[in-house]
């Protein structure tokens, strides 16, 4: 670069020879200007190029000239040119007077300075880079298919020019300004304003030399020439601990995986045909450590002692309440605000990955849940994140929930729907997840969800389903599963929407799996009532075959049956407390005998007795008595038994898996049922006892002779009951029974299941 004619340094500034950057300049410093490249950086003037730059904590200011690094070398010094102080609130104008006109424009600078206080400065100028978005980018953005928009917006440590720093972009198309703020240049908004990609609503700013773990946020001028409250970054990967609300700039590509075998499985994995236990966990109140504060477990200690927890007792699965960033620790994180942002609590981005990394090398999958169906109103949020209803519905009909107090997507706003999908797969995709349970599904899909007449806008057919929502829901699991294969979406969907678990081409949602509300409602009906009263109840207990098969089930006991005074699964058993834990032990039985995925929450598995509350540990001090630990026994050894016995997991979903032997014994309360494996020999018979009252000699019909061997009873003394069974199993005899030609007579325990396995006569 040749020598420049230094301009002369002033300590007062001077007037501006041009009237119109004079305006420009005025704009810029009120913090109003919409276009700051076309102002601040290289521009060409007579004879040379004019380099503005606006640094309100400087004294004096020059810029350094240099030579673009190589492969090999840094930047060096290529000369120094004194800036003029246009203003005193510290914008700066230097001309390079090379008597070119053609001659490039600078780009490899740096402004140097001192402070007000005599301090010394160096920094690159961010005005002297060029755009990192493409036009295809913003493209695709607008049209709604640029699925991994977390690779773009946000904030991205990169190298540009060759100089390390940060990229950061962000949708806000109502916006008149939008500065990136942060320590880094005192949260002042006019130091760094974006640039604007035209009618994309994208503005971005790349910010040399600024390094992982800044805290940023956005601050916007609205449509109306307003100052909004600074928000948090939408894309952000990592947030402050509450109550702070800053984003920070991560690096998500510091974990170095180890899963390439579990990935690999996982791709070729039908689960619909292997066993599926999930284990409900909220992470900050599984385990705390009273002695230190009562504080939470981080990442790393949960995957020390939660993994192998979950190891032993046979769960296929850890599904983790939301973790993505959430203000409000009583909303369990399904207020999510954060959505990219794995909550600070426990840990960084890093260790989270760590903990999925070490659940898969343990042979456990991980499920999410996810929650596209509303978000909060935090001032720091989504809401009115532009100054304009931009995710949410401007019409509070449309736009808010009833219920929760929440803002409702724009479903049919392409960049809204790109915004989760991204979103969904962004959690497949960095942290490896297993699988996605969305959260209040019929709240999207019905536009009267909560709502009175009149309290609802209704389709463009005058209906009141969802359409945007229905075909977001589509296209995210269409999306989802086209990328990432194995992986499972599941649906917490309480109605009797047709469908949701079949694929999309058959006019399904495309959901892998849908909660069974209705089988868990009716089995805890009937399970409070005293047995006494069961037989009257007995419909309860037998209506969910009348569609088991018509989607593809999970029977959920979540965290939803123990709070808010509907007392632990425990205390909803009647009777004294020997009734209480072998009604309990009975109804898990039932719920693994019973065709369908398993899910249970937390500390149900050693029958918790309180109900469960986010601020404090379960109560792992129950363990020190036999009866708890029983019921952890139990489930223990239900989980190997689902996962050992091909008839208990095999044909969940179809009727080829169930055979009734009995229904209707609605006098006695007893149920007894056949599961069946793909294989004639993979047979198990179940007979539940929903009495306190042994019954001896109670004949069933079986469909074959041969020995039937008692497998599992819940009234065994090791789980805690009084050790009544059938001496092991006994022979099928040929007396008919029910409609079959062989028969058992069996000895019923109280309150108590028995599983029989058939092994043929040899």
């Amino acid at each position: 670069m040749p020598e420049h004619r230094a301009a002369a340094s002033h300590s007062k500034s001077i007037a501006p020879r041009d009237p119109r950057l004079h305006s420009q300049i005025e704009a810029l410093l009120t913090g109003r200007h919409s276009d700051p490249f076309g102002l601040l950086g290289p521009h060409a003037v007579d004879g040379g190029w004019a380099v503005r730059f606006f640094v309100p904590w400087a004294e004096k200011a020059r810029i350094s000239l240099q030579s673009p690094a190589s492969e090999n070398t840094t930047p060096t010094s290529d000369g120094i040119v004194e800036a003029a102080k246009l203003r005193p609130e510290g914008f700066f104008e230097a001309i390079l007077a090379s008597g070119q006109t053609t001659a490039p424009a600078p780009t490899m600078y740096k402004i140097q300075g001192r402070t007000h206080y005599g301090e010394s400065f160096e920094v690159y100028d961010p005005y002297a880079f060029p755009c990192v978005l493409t036009e295809f980018d913003l493209y695709l953005m607008g049209e709604g298919r640029h699925y991994d928009t977390y690779q773009k917006l946000g904030a991205h440590l990169l190298t540009l020019e060759g100089v390390r720093g940060v990229h950061f972009a962000v949708w806000a198309p109502s916006a008149q300004r939008v500065s990136v703020v942060g320590d880094f240049n005192r949260w002042d908004g006019r130091v760094h304003p974006m640039r604007a990609r035209g009618s994309s609503g994208i503005w971005e700013i790349f910010l040399p030399e600024l390094a992982e773990g800044a805290i940023y946020k956005f601050e916007i001028i609205g449509p109306a020439g307003n100052m909004l409250p600074l928000k948090a970054d939408p894309y952000a990967f990592r947030s402050e601990l509450r109550p702070n609300t800053g984003s920070i700039v991560a690096n998500l590509e510091n974990h170095r995986w180890n899963d390439a075998d579990w990935l690999s499985q996982r791709s070729g994995k039908n689960w619909f045909q292997s066993p599926v236990s999930i284990y409900e966990v909220h992470l900050g109140s599984w385990r705390r450590v009273p002695e230190d504060h009562n504080r939470w477990l981080t990442y790393r200690e949960l995957g020390d002692q939660l993994i192998p927890y979950v190891k032993e007792l046979g769960y296929t699965h850890i599904e983790l309440l939301p973790i993505m960033e959430h203000p409000y620790d009583g909303s369990w994180g399904y207020q999510t605000l954060g959505y990219f942002a794995a909550t600070s609590r426990f840990g960084t981005p890093a260790e989270f990955m760590e903990f999925v990394d070490r659940c898969h090398q343990a042979g456990i999958a991980v499920i999410l849940d996810w929650t596209p169906a509303h978000f909060p109103r935090d001032a720091h949020g989504l809401a009115q994140f532009d100054g304009s209803h931009l995710y949410e519905h401007a019409d509070p009909r449309q736009g808010a929930h009833p219920d929760w107090g929440t803002l409702v997507y724009n479903y049919g706003r392409n960049e809204v729907q790109n915004y989760l999908i991204s979103n969904a797969l962004f959690w497949l995709d960095k942290y490896h997840i297993d699988g996605l349970r969305v959260d209040a599904v019929a709240s999207m899909l019905y536009l009267d969800y909560s709502r009175k007449p009149g309290e609802w806008v209704p389709n463009q057919f005058g209906g009141r389903e969802n359409l945007p929502a229905i075909e977001f829901l589509k296209r995210m699991n269409e999306v989802a599963h086209g990328k990432f294969s194995g992986i499972l979406t599941i649906a917490e969907e309480s109605t009797a929407w047709p469908a949701v678990s079949r694929p999309t081409y058959l006019g399904g949602l495309g959901f892998s799996f849908k909660w069974n509300m209705g089988w868990m409602n009716d089995t805890l009906k009937y399970f409070s009532h005293d047995p006494i009263h069961r037989k009257y109840e007995h419909n309860k207990i037998t209506f969910s075959m009348l569609y088991a098969f018509t989607e593809n089930f999970v029977l959920p006991f979540s965290h939803d049956e123990v709070v808010h005074g509907k007392n632990s699964l425990l205390h909803k058993m009647p009777g004294d407390l020997w009734q209480q834990f072998a009604n309990l032990r009975l109804l898990y039985s039932y719920h693994y005998a019973h065709p369908g995925k398993k899910l249970l929450f937390m500390g149900q598995e050693f029958a918790q007795r309180h109900e469960w509350g986010e601020a404090r540990s379960l109560d792992w001090h129950l363990l020190q008595w036999d009866s708890h630990r029983g019921v952890q026994t139990l489930i223990r050894d239900l989980n190997h038994l689902y996962a050992s016995e091909p008839a208990l997991h095999q044909v969940e979903f179809d009727w080829h898996g169930f055979e009734w032997i009995d229904a209707n014994d609605a006098d006695n309360s007893v149920l007894s049922f056949i599961r069946r494996g793909k294989k004639s020999e993979d047979l198990i018979l179940v007979v539940l006892n929903a009495t306190p009252v042994v019954r001896e000699g109670y004949r069933l019909g079986v469909p074959q002779p041969g020995y039937y061997r008692e497998i599992l009873n819940t009234d065994a003394a090791h789980y805690g009951g009084s050790n009544v069974g059938n001496a092991g199993g006994q022979d099928a005899s040929e007396q008919p029974a029910q409609s079959r030609s062989h028969s058992l007579v069996l000895t019923l325990p109280p309150l108590a299941a028995v599983f029989l396995k058939w092994k043929p006569k040899s």
